[in-house]
Order: structure tokens, then sequence, then C-alpha cells
């Protein structure tokens, strides 16, 4: 016989319960797991399920799955939408002894709202009732979710308190599990939603909650949010076991160091830093239910309870597009604006509760994260919407580049749309390969950017119109820098993408590079000509002045020159080397060099000497030779000592 094959490692799946309070939810954990969830005494003393609690359950092959049990009572319901963030199989509870009762409604819909699809339906107490009871029971649950997402749920008669059906029950579970459509991402950046927090001695603050996306190990640096303080992992426990690294999915508690509870509460979530930006609006679509009580409609502008995570924060719903209401039942593109920053992320669900009386009454998916402040959509704005709720990446890509200011990249389209930069690059890619696209590189970034061919070519058309209109009403000025002409042709525009756009145009020959200097290949001709002219004209002087050239003030009145131009004219000769400015004067360097040989031969000839002799050696006067002397000091001809100069080698 061969030996028995161990069951795969199942991935990190968590089972949240849901139903009516007293409908044996937190008896049945117990039974499965041997743990009891009630922490609290007021919950032994009530009887009832006041905060989260937590398990881990083992199933019929070995496998685990953490368990989160939440509170039934109506005065609960936000810490139940706090349990079911993030669970991937719900455990519905219905006694069989009361029926479908209004927090089974009530949490029902939010496990819809949730996008919680995969529910084991636990008829319990079935010990109070006869099977005759039971089966009326399952009948009436098959029909109330005949129209709901959970039309296939599986339903087991149970009793947590003779164990009847629990081994049913479990072998449920697994199939729900074995089809549990994950809802974490792996390979993203870490969120973990916090549920609670509390001090243990020797260790310090733990934090924890179920880990969406990404993975924590000890020592990550990590994001509290909305505070935004940054926060080091002391050590992590999964299901109560250390573990090395923290997985997508599971049961997390984080040990932070350096903080206390009073900065680290529950509705706070921990990110990779970065990661994600609180903000205090988003566009949603959103699903409106209906109070139970009556059938109101939702009108644009209701203030409600918006409880995303395990958090629940005052927002605003404004309906797009001058739609004024929506009937229980109907769906619609909102904007909704909160009182306080959420830690929101493209493709978030979020429930909707009105105050008075405290009901949930909607939800939905967040499509736009940091949107401006607007309700009337622009027909792609409306085509980019419409397609992140239809979940039509390659569309709502498309109507990005296409509502895009300037150039996009496959970051800001990433930015825009909430979607991962790789699957941005890859259809921003397709789209130039089949001519929909043009693309430039930025030649110092390396960064790809992309737009329309016609509307790179207007780009263009506007710098080269800038250019032609700053040599026109700049005629001495040879050219223009990056940051003023951002200025004159930005338009949405940064220094790379202007880069860019320059590569582009220096290569088509429609504007010269020069370092930091563009100009116009025509228009900034004349001037480079007018500019060479000035050149010839400056050394030419300088030449005759030979020992005594005029200060540069004096010499550019005397040639009639205009200050700013023989002042980039003077720094152009100091820059080759025809021409050194010393002190307040520009010597030629055929003059320096006469002036050299000159003071040589007579340190040689006389040693050293004082620089009234070596003045009446170069025979000019004491204005230009002390200047002079200095600038021999500077370049190591000379030295120095008190009042005698000597050769430096000497």
């Amino acid at each position: 016989m061969s030996a028995p094959t161990a069951a795969p490692k199942a991935p990190s799946l968590i089972l949240g319960t849901a139903g009516h309070i007293d409908h044996g939810k937190s008896a049945l954990i117990k039974a499965l797991t041997g743990t009891d969830p009630d922490r609290l005494a007021e919950e032994k003393r009530r009887g009832i399920t006041i905060e989260l609690g937590f398990a881990q359950l083992e199933l019929p092959d070995g496998r685990t799955m953490g368990v989160v049990d939440v509170p039934g009572h109506e005065r609960f319901v936000r810490q139940m939408i706090a349990g079911a963030t993030g669970i991937d199989v719900a455990l519905l509870c219905i006694a069989a002894d009361d029926g479908i009762m209004p927090q089974t409604v009530e949490h029902l819909h939010v496990l819809e709202l949730l996008g919680i699809n995969n529910m084991v339906v636990a008829l319990t107490k079935c010990d109070l009732v006869d099977e005759e009871w039971t089966a009326f029971m399952v009948d009436e649950i098959v029909g109330r979710f005949a129209r709901t997402p959970y039309a296939d749920a599986e339903i087991v008669p149970v009793s947590a308190r003779d164990r009847r059906g629990l081994q049913e029950l479990l072998e449920a579970i697994g199939r729900a599990a074995d089809h549990a459509r994950r809802t974490h991402e792996e390979n993203s950046f870490a969120r973990l939603p916090i549920d609670r927090t509390f001090t243990i001695k020797g260790s310090g603050t733990v934090a924890t909650g179920t880990l969406w996306s990404g993975r924590i190990s000890p020592d990550d640096e990590l994001e509290l949010l909305p505070s935004r303080k940054r926060v080091r992992v002391r050590g992590i426990q999964e299901h109560g076991e250390p573990v090395d690294v923290a997985e997508p999915g599971s049961r997390t508690a984080l040990n932070l160091a350096s903080i206390g509870t009073d900065e680290v509460r529950p509705g706070m979530m921990l990110a990779t830093p970065d990661a994600v930006v609180p903000t205090d609006r988003f566009d949603a679509e959103v699903t409106y239910l209906g109070p139970e009580s009556r059938k109101a409609p939702l009108e644009t502008g209701t203030v409600a309870r918006i409880a995303h995570g395990t958090t629940e924060v005052p927002g605003r719903i404004l309906l797009m597009n001058g739609q004024t209401r929506i009937e229980p039942g109907q769906s619609a593109l909102a904007q909704i604006r909160l009182e306080e920053p959420l830690a929101m992320a493209r493709g978030d669900r979020f429930i909707i509760r009105t105050f008075s009386p405290v009901e949930v009454v909607g939800g939905g998916e967040a499509l736009l994260c940091h949107p401006r402040r607007r309700t009337a959509l622009s027909p792609t704005e409306q085509t980019l919407l419409r397609a992140l709720a239809d979940h039509q990446d390659q569309i709502a890509i498309d109507a990005a580049v296409e509502g895009s200011k300037g150039l996009a990249t496959a970051a800001s389209i990433a930015n825009t749309t909430g979607l991962g930069t790789a699957v941005c690059a890859e259809r921003l890619a397709s789209l130039e390969e089949s001519n929909a696209l043009a693309s430039i590189i930025s030649p110092r970034s390396k960064t790809i950017y992309y737009a329309k061919a016609k509307d790179i070519a207007s780009l263009c058309s506007s710098i080269e119109n800038a250019l032609m209109k700053f040599h026109a009403a700049n005629p001495e000025k040879t050219g223009i820098g990056k940051a003023e002409l951002l200025l004159f042709a930005g338009k949405g525009l940064d220094a790379d993408s202007l880069d860019a756009l320059l590569a582009l145009m220096a290569h088509d020959k429609r504007v010269v590079l020069d370092g930091a200097e563009i100009s116009h290949p025509k228009a900034g001709a004349r001037a480079k000509q007018r500019e060479l002219e000035i050149v010839k004209t400056l050394s030419g002087a300088l030449d005759d002045a030979g020992l005594t050239p005029p200060t540069t003030d004096a010499l550019t009145e005397q040639l009639g020159i205009p200050k700013q131009a023989a002042h980039r004219a003077l720094g152009f000769l100091n820059e080759n080397g025809y021409a050194r400015r010393v002190g307040n004067f520009y010597f030629s360097a055929k003059a320096l060099q006469q002036a050299e040989e000159t003071v040589v031969r007579h340190l040689q000839s006389n040693g050293p000497s004082t620089a009234t002799e070596l003045k009446d050696a170069l025979r000019i006067s004491r204005k230009h030779a002390i200047p002079l002397l200095e600038y021999m000091d500077a370049q190591g001809t000379t030295r120095r000592e008190g009042d005698l100069r000597k050769l430096s080698g000497a």
C-alpha cells in the first residue's frame, strides 16, 4: 500500500460568519474549531458577539482557514462590515427555529455589495425542530436565494449542541474553498486594514487584520494611513503562529516598533509606503438597495455613512450627469465626497449606510480614487468610468489616453485608471503597433511618451512657433532656456517630456540644441550671426588694445555694442581661450602671452623684483600692471614673497 499523499497547502483563505443575532454563529464556530470567538466579558455576560472574534478551522483534507466571527446585532453592523472585509467564503447562519430575520437580510446585502459570492448556509439549532420543519426551512431559504448570487449555495442542517451535521458542514466549506475566487493580489503592494490593536508586555503594540494584498516580512517599513506615519514591523504572526512572511488573505498580527496604541487604532490601514494616497473623494458605481422600512429613492447630495475596510466616515453622494435620484434596485455613477480621508484604491468595495435609522441601503465599487471635483462628465470620462465599472481594462486605457492632456506614459495612465503599470504599458505598446498612437523617448530619463501622431505634431508646432515669437521679441538673443520655453509652450508638458519633443525636433532639424540653450534654426541663426560679428569686433579691439585695454563698460560704449550682447561675446572669448578676464579688464590671449614673456625675461635678468619694477618693464600703468601680476601669481608663473616677486621655479 502506498503512503498517503499529503494534501496540498491551500491558499490563504478567510471564512467569515454572517447572520442574525442569536442564530448560533459563535456556538457553531466553537463546535467546529474548539475556539470560543467571544473574547469580551460583556460578550459572555450578554451572550452576544460585540467585537470581531477569530479562530482557525481545519478542513477534512488537512487544509486550514482563518475564521472571522462577526456580530449579528443590528447595533453592531459596522463591526460586521469590518469583519466581512477581506473574507473569501461566507458562512451564513440561519436558526431553524427563527428563519430569515432582518439582520440575515442586511448581512446578505453586505456580502453581496462587497462582492463575496462564495457562501455556505448553516441551518443552525436543528435540535430544536423536527425533520419536517427543517426541510420546510431549507425550501424557504432556497426560494429566498433564487434570484441572488447565492442561489447555488449549499445548505447544511446542523446543531452545535449535539454536533449534528458538523462533518457535512466542514465538507461543504471545503468544497466552497476549492471554488473560492481569490480576491487578494499576491504580487501587488501590501494593504492591511486594522480591526484590532492591543499591547503585549515586553513586545509593544500589536495590530491585527486580514492582509488584503502583498506580502509583509519582519523589518519591513509600512505606512500608517491616513496619518502617513512610517512604522517598522518587528514580528509577524499568522493565525496565531510566528511566520517569516505574511501571505495575502491571511489573518495577520503585526508587532510594530516604536508606536503606541494611541497612534494605531482600528479603522486605520497599514500599507506599503507611498502605494496608497488617502483621498477625500472618489468616483464609483453605486448600487442602491433602498431602506427595508420604505421604498424611497436615493437623492443626489444625500449624506450617508461610507464604510470601507474597517472604518466608516460620513460622505456626500453626488450623482453624475444631472441625474437627481435613483430608485431601489438601480445603479448609477456617482462621486462621493468624504468628510475624512480614506485609504481607497481602485476596485475597493464599500457599503452605504443611512444615519437615521441606521440601515445598509447600498454600496459599490471605487473606480477613480483621485478625480477632480465634477459631476458633469465628458463623453471620454463617461466611457472611462463605464469601462472601469465593467472591468474592460483595454477600453478604460484607451479612454484615459483620449482624455489625457499632452503626452501620456504608462505610469500616468496607471495613475488615472488605477490599473497596473505593466498592463497599461502593454496596451500602449499595442496601440503604437497598430498606428493608433505614436511614441517619443526622453533622452534623459528614457521614459516613453505616447500620443496620437497629430497631437505630437501639434506640440512640436507649438514649440516651433514659441521659438519664432521669442526670436522676434528678442533679436539680440541666440536662444532660450528650457524653463523659459516651458512657460511659452508648456501645454501640460514638464521638463522631461519637453526633452523628448526637443530630441525629435532636433533630429528633424526643427530646433538647434546648444547645451542648455534652444533656438530656431532660422531665426536663431540670424542672432548667432550677429553675435559672431560682435565676437570678431571685440576680439579685434582687444588685440589692438594690447596691455592697456579699457574696462568692459568703456569698451562696449566705444564700440556701440549693447552691454548684454557684449558680455555674452566676451564670455565666449574667455571660455574658448581667445581672451581672459583679469580683474576689471579683458586681455587678448596675445597680450597676455606678451606680458608673461616680458615678466619672465625681467626676472631672469634682474632677479626678484617689486611690482613697480615689473610695471616699468611692462611699460603700463599700475591699474593694468597689478591685475596682470596677480593673474601670473594665480597661474603659477610667478610667486610673491613680501614686496618681491620671483619665478615660481626659482
